[in-house]
């Protein structure tokens, strides 16, 4: 009988009577005995993979955890800016990558990247005055001036917590892999900003990654050259649980649109199926924003093109989505419906407290309404900066009654999360 295939990283489950945990003798570093450190490789959710590793010393009994990223590298860096002006901001959960910086610029402090780790914005400051803390006995009595003024901006930090005054938390992370909460889930946050760029040369060469020119995630100077018709198969790791897979290349023509790039995964040892979009004509002169209203069922099966640049907005339902939310899809509008609301109704971040948890249910209610016919007359609102996204008109190549095509010029700050600017990103406004 074959062996039943297993995903490198897995939910942690009931269920799961083996957990495949891996034990290696390891030096360890306050005794220099040998001591045992256990790694485990698991799924949190939007922190994806993750290697957690527990180190323990029979000999001195010291111990220590670590928790580090096993996902991807993604292809753009991210940056949170998050006003923290609530006790609810300080709750808010934060994913810190390996990769991350932490900055408090009231304070003008800056965490460089440490240990990953999965918190919250109080969690932060309390490991940040811990840390600054550290050794303070010594440093009293051998530099007693430089202790002083670490034991006096420690209070500012712990002053924070009290809320007297607002103050900004920027979390960035070149690898893509940190996160912020959303408290109000599922529409934007007016108090976050998330900004994802491009990484520059040396941020490239400090991940360890070759400089990409590229605009959209595909470099089209090193990839090999697709076909029409020719299905291209390329090596790689499956994005749920990143075990090895294949990923299926093909050029496609939309008609009366125009060529792109569909990647397809398939995983034998999860099961996980997906799609992603490229454009394969590059970055176009203007931004395009389609709206869609939905008035009978039938336009649930309209052909959806929606590029990782797109963002999707329900007026009715106040959604409104940020750049990069599901990634390129090319599906239908019903399609895309079912992924924002399996999106939303999987994620734990988004369903912790009543009121956000009771929220985010009435919204994925709301959809289900939408999805089975029963709720019409809503808009869909593709706004795409890049101008790459595509929604079928049914009454080609007559217009579309039900739908509205505008082209505009992008903002500065459109340009700016394009990479368009040339932006630093270590400069905050």
């Amino acid at each position: 009988m074959a062996e039943t295939k297993k995903p490198l990283f897995r939910d942690i489950t009931a269920e799961d009577d083996d957990p495949e945990i891996t034990e290696i003798e390891s030096l360890c570093l306050n005794c220099e005995e040998q001591g045992v450190t256990r790694l485990f490789l698991t799924r949190i959710p939007f922190f994806q993979e993750v290697i957690i590793s527990s180190f323990n010393c029979d000999h001195c009994n010291y111990k220590n955890a670590e928790l580090q990223p096993g996902a991807k590298i993604q292809d753009y860096g991210v940056s949170y800016t998050v006003k923290i002006k609530t006790p609810n901001d300080l709750n808010r959960q934060v994913v810190q990558s390996s990769y991350a910086t932490v900055k408090i610029p009231e304070l003008e402090f800056e965490v460089p990247p440490n240990k990953g780790v999965l918190t919250t914005v109080e969690g932060i400051i309390d490991r940040a005055v811990t840390g600054l803390l550290q050794d303070q006995v010594l440093r009293k009595i051998q530099h007693p001036e430089v202790a002083a003024q670490i034991e006096e901006f420690t209070k500012k930090l712990e002053k924070l917590k009290e809320l007297d005054e607002p103050c900004t938390l920027i979390v960035e992370d070149p690898t893509g892999n940190s996160f912020v909460e959303n408290l109000h889930v599922p529409n934007k946050d007016p108090d976050m900003k998330i900004n994802r760029y491009k990484r520059s040369v040396s941020q490239d060469e400090q991940l360890g990654m070759m400089g990409s020119s590229d605009t959209d995630g595909l470099n089209t100077e090193t990839a090999a050259p697709v076909e029409k018709d020719e299905i291209i198969q390329l090596p790689s790791n499956c994005p749920n649980c990143n075990s090895p897979c294949t990923i299926n290349m093909k050029m496609v023509n939309i008609p009366n649109f125009k060529e792109v790039v569909i990647m397809a995964c398939n995983c034998d040892a999860c099961g996980y199926r997906d799609n992603d979009v490229k454009g394969a004509s590059g970055m176009q002169e203007k931004g395009v924003r389609i709206t869609l209203h939905i008035t009978d069922k039938s336009d649930l099966s309209r052909d959806l093109l929606k590029t990782e640049t797109s963002c999707i907005s329900i007026p009715e339902l106040e959604l409104e989505s940020q750049m990069g939310t599901l990634g390129g899809k090319f599906t239908t509008v019903e399609g895309i419906l079912t992924n924002i609301r399996d999106q939303l109704g999987a994620n734990p971040f988004m369903t912790g407290d009543s009121s956000t948890g009771d929220k985010v249910k009435k919204f994925c209610e709301d959809v289900d309404q939408i999805i089975q016919g029963n709720r019409l007359n809503v808009h869909l609102i593709l706004d795409d900066p890049a101008g790459n996204s595509y929604l079928q008109n049914v009454y080609a190549p007559e217009d579309d009654p039900e739908m509205k095509v505008e082209h505009y010029e992008r903002t500065f700050e459109q340009n700016e999360e394009l990479g368009l600017n040339d932006m630093k990103t270590e400069n905050y406004d």
